[in-house]
């Protein structure tokens, strides 16, 4: 007999049984189901609605289900459909009468909503702690680099001369925004939904405000239509992982370049890599490919989801079944490329002087020269176009900037002396960019500190 199965005269067709089944994937949330059932009847306990007596039965016969599953020692049915209905099965057979009584003043919409709320606060906090450890290992590789000159990009065209400390940084300032999006979600979502009902609260005199505190939520969700109807958080992660992914793709996606051999800025450790079946001489970045395309499966978790609650009246309707599977599978992924990714940048080899020899081709310091007439008294778009006549000359003669003659230069412009090759000299152009957030070794170095901190006021 079904728990619900008093309005019933009729057994549920089997493959509506099937249909309705959640038990094969909402199953990993035992943890919060027994959780929100202990504090839940404590409360009634306290209220007088259920005697003390019950309350430790139940909260007795809850913590030895939790035992044992952890065990390994029992095996849930989808016959009970879901979490919430195989513990009560569970506990009811257990304790006997008093288990009964636990589902006083609480539905499965609320206690779901409740579950599911708790899963996806305590997944943040795995997530954000992953990424603070990514973050640890591009601090890490960054200060090893401050002084290795790269060839910055825009259109992948080399742009101006960059190092590679700044490159890594500039995904650590990505990664930082992950985790306060994360955070900001985690602070949204902290309400409590239990006490909700099916829709309409209840007519018993439960205490909200105590079970929120007993679960650490900040408070009550404040309408209980809401309480029950509301997966905002769970799109908001869904959304906050489409973004994390992205960026852990774009990386993804320029490690594949620089380990390839037309840049060959990086070697990735044999750990990380994997060989062809037919190609010996094959060393191939599937870790990043596999990160670059799982990230188009959580942005299919997110677009599933919106999909599904986009036309739901209120309050609770079966649809909303399907919230778990994308948010456990995109959490899944996250939580599964995540500490791989950071493995595979704390193992890799970095050249510096393959960048350096990048770098020295395609005229990355005439931003500097056309900077260098301009500080001569020079308009900057005339020197623009000064500097513009001298790359062509250069390009036609198979030459960089710093290899013409002085003759040269200043037959473009009698402003040219000595010491533009002091400006033209990549490590200075990159040196000399010290404006905040640039590539200069001191700005790296703040740079790397305020991501060290942000890390250690999370670690605290």
């Amino acid at each position: 007999m079904k728990l619900w199965g008093g309005r019933f005269s009729k057994e549920t067709d089997e493959l509506v049984n099937e249909l309705n089944a959640s038990i094969s994937f909402d199953q990993r949330l035992y943890r919060e189901d027994i959780q929100g059932s202990i504090v839940h009847a404590e409360m009634l306990g306290a209220q007088g609605i259920i005697s003390q007596e019950d309350v430790r039965a139940i909260t007795e016969g809850l913590e030895g289900i939790l035992a044992d599953v952890e065990a390994g020692k029992i095996e849930f049915t989808p016959d009970n459909e879901d979490i919430h209905m195989n513990v009560e099965a569970l506990l009811t057979a257990r304790i006997g009468d008093a288990g009964k009584r636990l589902h006083t003043a609480r539905s499965r919409n609320d206690q779901v909503a409740l579950d599911f709320r708790l899963y996806v606060r305590r997944e943040i906090g795995t997530v954000i702690g992953q990424i603070l450890e990514l973050e640890a290992v591009l601090c890490r590789r960054a200060r090893e680099c401050r002084s290795a000159v790269m060839p910055g990009y825009t259109h992948l065209q080399r742009a101006q001369p960059i190092s590679f400390a700044q490159h890594l940084l500039a995904y650590g300032a990505m990664f930082r925004r992950d985790v306060t999006r994360l955070e900001d979600c985690r602070r949204r979502l902290n309400e409590c939904p239990l006490g909700s009902g099916a829709l309409a609260g209840t007519t018993y005199p439960i205490d909200r405000f105590r079970t929120a505190a007993g679960l650490g939520f900040d408070g009550p969700m404040g309408n209980s239509l809401d309480g029950v109807a509301d997966r905002d958080y769970a799109l908001e992660l869904l959304s906050a992982l489409s973004i994390l992914m992205t960026h852990l793709s774009r990386f993804a996606e320029e490690v594949i370049l620089w380990c390839s051999w037309e840049f060959k800025f990086v070697e990735l450790d044999d750990a990380y890599a994997t060989g062809s079946s037919i190609m010996p001489q094959k060393k191939n970045p599937d870790v990043a490919e596999l990160v670059r395309g799982k990230t188009g499966r959580v942005y299919g978790d997110l677009m599933g989801l919106l999909t599904v609650m986009k036309g739901l009246p209120l309050a609770y309707n079966k649809d909303m079944q399907e919230d778990k599977e994308p948010v456990f599978d995109a959490l899944d992924t996250a939580e599964m490329c995540l500490p791989v990714f950071a493995g595979m940048i704390d193992t890799m080899t970095i050249l510096p002087e393959n960048m350096r020899k990048a770098a020295g081709r395609g005229f990355i310091n005439a931003t500097d020269c056309a900077d260098y007439l301009t500080k001569k008294g020079m308009p900057f778009r005339d020197a623009y176009t000064a500097t513009g006549k001298l790359v062509a000359a250069c390009a036609a003669q198979g030459k960089t900037l710093e290899e013409l003659s002085l003759e040269e230069l200043r037959a473009v412009s009698d402003l040219f002396n000595q010491d533009v090759y002091e400006a033209l000299n990549l490590e200075n152009c990159m040196a000399l960019r010290g404006s905040y957030g640039g590539p200069a070794e001191a700005e790296t170095t703040r740079q790397i500190e305020e991501i060290e901190a942000f890390i250690k006021a999370r670690s605290q």
